[in-house]
């Protein structure tokens, strides 16, 4: 809000009042921010848009300790801001080309993932990665789980981690998981050919308004989290393309079939 309506944190620092240090330290999320302040701000900075602003005071008030807090100096901070999106948010997509979708796998599949890491996590690095891969999935399973679309390319349902067992239990899983209304599996075949997207791994998530949307995307250097709106407009174009490339619900539940059929040699 502060950059768009051209102000330095100077500047606003002495609409509210204070500091630029203080603005700073908001901005940051190192100091608390009362619904009055919030809108305050909002009103320093010209933001108009009711719903947008009752959204951030709706995230203000008492700061409560999530469960991904108990991994703090155990896992990178990406991991635990990846976990504390995925809960906070009311709509999830994702997109998956040769790994299938971590709030999708079993810890045996998850444990095999994390054994291959560059450089080598030792066992309980990898333990701990596992456990927090699983507790991350508890949003599909509460009481108001969240709506969940994932695009997986077939090259993913083919990669055999940890054997012919562990990936029939895998892929079996992810049928399962089909079976609740709000999680959609959408396979790309190979039969599809080229498409946007084929080389990167993306997570949208929803926020309450589309301003407080964010993307994730996961590269070898760790989690990269993106929010401009240009940013977010792009993807949600290039997860809409690969959609449209994927095939219905109903078709990708019999192809990740047909896979499982196969594996067992049937």
């Amino acid at each position: 809000m502060r950059e768009r309506a051209g102000l330095s944190s100077t500047e606003a620092g002495r609409l509210l009042g204070t500091n630029q240090a203080q603005i700073s330290n908001i901005e940051a999320g190192r100091f608390g921010v009362s619904p009055d302040r919030m809108r305050t701000l909002a009103r320093n900075y010209s933001c108009c848009d009711e719903e947008l602003v009752n959204s951030l005071i709706d995230m203000t008030g008492e700061r409560r300790r999530g469960w991904w807090e108990e991994y703090r100096g155990i896992l990178p901070p990406g991991l635990l801001d990846l976990a504390e999106l995925e809960h906070h948010a009311t709509a999830l997509r994702s997109a998956y080309i040769a790994h299938l979708p971590g709030l999708l796998q079993t810890p045996e599949h998850a444990r095999e993932v994390f054994r291959q890491a560059v450089p080598s996590l030792s066992p309980p690095e990898v333990e701990h990665r596992v456990s927090h891969r699983i507790k991350r999935q508890a949003v599909l399973y509460r009481s108001d789980p969240i709506l969940y679309t994932a695009i997986i390319h077939e090259a993913a349902l083919h990669m055999r981690f940890g054997g012919p067992a562990a990936t029939i239990q895998q892929l079996q899983h992810i049928i399962e998981m089909t079976d609740h209304p709000h999680i959609a599996v959408l396979v790309i075949p190979f039969t599809a050919g080229s498409f946007p997207g084929s080389g990167q791994s993306i997570l949208y998530a929803a926020g309450p308004v589309i301003q407080l949307d964010t993307v994730h995307v996961d590269t070898e250097y760790g989690s990269e989290f993106l929010h401009a709106e240009a940013q977010l407009e792009r993807y949600r174009m290039l997860l809409d393309r690969m959609e449209a490339a994927a095939l219905p619900e109903d078709e990708s539940r019999d192809l990740i079939q047909d896979i499982i059929h196969a594996l067992k040699g049937e």
